[in-house]
């Protein structure tokens, strides 16, 4: 079941749960859960965000809106793992499924929803910087817009130092740089063969970038011959079968706003790719 539909209240008697559960063949047990799940929102005075609270009061003139999408309700990725919890901020191991932005269908699924729902003590989360949904790793949360904003600068500064590994078809060089444009914008890709195994005739690499182009290691790995095991969009068409993109973050460098020291964010053995 989809839809979507828009509700102006003319009432003050009435709660969220109430006026949709009038207006759709929902439960009022399937509201609760789309409203918690981020399905649910509200417009005042122009200003629209999402209602979690089932009591929440409305006001004669609001507009209710409800974006129900049951597929989008019933998704739930793998836990996301804390690293690292720095007071300021916390580093992430996003699993693969999981998002980096939600959409008006729902944000549930996305790792700073999971942030502020499981870290103790509780905090609000702030995303800077986005991974694929279908890739993994290391993920920084603000929990302050102060400090968003400071890992904003740094991410747009280009200070933040990162890189990734993946598994990818065929032997690759020891080393090559991928500098082709992507959406006839300069990009830049470091690529360093760390390990081939001739049976599956597989390398792991790790990648540096000089840009972050949308899907730039994903694009740039394909279009040299070497494509991302899993990778359904630019990879082999075998690769469907394939269950996750085998794609990683895997080191973060910066300067902490905590206390200006370098500070270095490896994954975990545990989580790392292995061929």
């Amino acid at each position: 079941m989809k839809f979507e539909k828009h509700i102006e209240i003319d009432t003050t008697d009435k709660t969220a749960v109430d006026i949709l559960g009038e207006s759709t063949d929902l439960t009022k047990q399937a509201i609760k859960q789309a409203m918690t799940k981020g399905a649910v929102w509200l417009t005042r005075k122009n200003h629209t965000q999402r209602i979690r609270r089932a009591d929440k009061e409305l006001k004669p003139g609001d507009i209710l809106h409800i974006y129900y999408d049951q597929k989008v309700l019933e998704q739930q990725p793998d836990d996301a793992v804390l690293i690292a919890d720095e007071g300021l901020y916390s580093i992430w191991y996003k699993p693969y499924g999981m998002l980096s932005q939600g959409s008006k269908w729902g944000d549930h699924c996305t790792i700073n929803r999971w942030v502020e729902k499981n870290l103790q003590p509780q905090r609000s989360a702030f995303i800077v910087h986005r991974l694929d949904r279908a890739a993994t790793g290391l993920m920084i949360i603000a929990h302050r817009k102060s400090t968003a904003a400071y890992f904003s600068r740094l991410f747009q500064q280009r200070q933040v130092d990162k890189k990734y590994q993946a598994i990818v078809h065929g032997k690759f060089p020891d080393y090559k740089k991928l500098d082709s444009q992507i959406d006839d914008k300069p990009a830049l890709s470091h690529v360093t063969c760390l390990e081939y195994d001739a049976a599956m005739n597989k390398s792991l690499v790790e990648v540096s970038i000089g840009t972050g182009r949308k899907h730039q290691i994903r694009r740039h790995l394909s279009d040299v011959g070497f494509p991302i095991v899993g990778d359904r969009l630019f990879g082999n068409a075998k690769d469907k079968d394939e269950k996750d993109l085998c794609l990683t973050s895997c080191y973060l460098s910066f300067v902490s706003p905590v206390d200006d020291a370098k500070k270095i964010y490896t994954l975990p053995e545990t989580l790392s790719l292995y061929i």
